[in-house]
């Protein structure tokens, strides 16, 4: 028979009836019930509760405004900067914004009636052309040119792409530096001239919020004047692209001038177009070419031939006008340059400034008697 540990009662000893145990059996001290606290004296502990529960609510909100006042704002994101664009940069307006000049507002797109890109080359003709226009009827510092865009709502930049080569870029950063009139363009140094336009509409669209955007090349004698007359004017149809419009027969002999190797898509004759020396499309226009991919246009080998491609596919109204491409100054010239590219024969800086010392090209109106006496 097994044995128990006798300090453990057998389990049988739960179903035994209660047994009062020794301590159960000793007396007790009388009952004494604890009575509440009088009404007066909980109406008394409730009202200090209750102020010191305020006095902490007050001493919260004086902290949290006291903090409020002394933090420091938090930093505001920059603004998008709109005299850049990828690699393209306005020189000017970067000038503008690093310094104190008025109330300049990096961060939006400079509204104009037009900004003008004048197209300009590396090297020292380029550089001689650059200095004759500036001499003549480019303005030759900011002041000027923010002066010029004032009266007449034009803006204008000369538009070229930055070199990798350091050596070769000095001279035009210098340039650059001196003058704060370039808008240089995201392209490289083997960019077709199509390729170069497009990169200029782009970056030129997204730095400007113009109504037109004017393409000319550095070896015209234009009056700005005349040219934001004609661009101010109403027009029914808002797709617009002016110019010296012209066609003629495609050359498809690669050992000519002027040859296009995509020549069998054009047939014998090019489509009308405007000459590539002064040309404006309206913003719509830009609009559309700023915002496409690039793979999905059509590039031929020149400018003027590829722009008026897109023009054609685009349904754009072609609006000749024969003043922006005067051989002679009249008193209706827009620009005066030579159609034939005298190619080296003459110095094109020298005749600019030529052009500019005669009286019908920089002294004569606006408009021509006549025409201001009819308005």
């Amino acid at each position: 028979m097994p044995l128990h540990h006798p300090k453990h009662r057998h389990h049988d000893d739960d179903l035994l009836p209660y047994r009062r145990s020794d301590d159960e059996a000793k007396p007790r001290r009388p009952y004494t019930p604890t009575f509440p606290s009088s009404p007066a004296s909980a109406n008394r502990r409730l009202l200090f509760f209750a102020v010191a529960c305020l006095v902490l609510a007050a001493a919260s909100f004086a902290f949290a405004v006291s903090t409020s006042r002394n933090r420091q704002p938090l930093p505001q994101p920059p603004p998008t900067v709109a005299f850049r664009c990828g690699h393209a940069e306005d020189s000017l307006r970067s000038f503008l914004a690093a310094s104190s000049h008025g109330n300049f507002s990096a961060g939006d797109r400079e509204k104009v009636l037009a900004v003008v890109g004048v197209h300009t080359e590396h090297g020292n003709f380029s550089a001689a052309r650059r200095a004759a226009l500036r001499a003549t009827w480019f303005p030759p510092n900011p002041e000027g040119i923010v002066s010029l865009e004032h009266g007449t709502g034009l803006s204008f930049r000369f538009v070229t792409r930055r070199l990798k080569d350091k050596d070769k870029m000095e001279d035009l950063q210098k340039e650059a530096d001196t003058y704060h009139d370039f808008l240089f363009i995201d392209a490289d140094e083997d960019t077709k001239p199509p390729q170069k336009m497009l990169a200029f509409f782009k970056a030129a669209y997204h730095m400007f919020n113009a109504e037109f955007y004017v393409k000319a090349n550095d070896d015209i004698y234009m009056r700005p004047d005349r040219l934001a007359a004609l661009l101010a004017k109403e027009r029914p149809q808002h797709k617009t692209y002016i110019g010296c419009m012209k066609k003629g027969p495609v050359v498809n002999d690669p050992n000519m001038k002027w040859y296009e190797s995509s020549w069998e898509l054009l047939g014998n004759e090019y489509f009308m177009h405007a000459s590539g020396s002064l040309y404006a499309l309206s913003s719509e226009v830009v609009e559309a070419l700023a915002t496409a991919k690039s793979d999905s246009l059509r590039m031929f080998d020149y400018e003027d031939v590829t722009i008026g491609a897109w023009m054609l596919a685009m349904n754009v109204k072609h609006e000749d006008n024969r003043a922006m491409c005067d051989s002679i100054c009249t008193p209706t010239s827009i620009a005066v340059w030579d159609s034939k590219k005298c190619s080296g024969t003459c110095n094109i800086a020298d005749k600019i400034k030529q052009l500019h010392n005669t009286t019908v090209c920089s002294k004569s109106p606006t408009l021509p008697p006549e025409v201001e006496e009819e308005e």
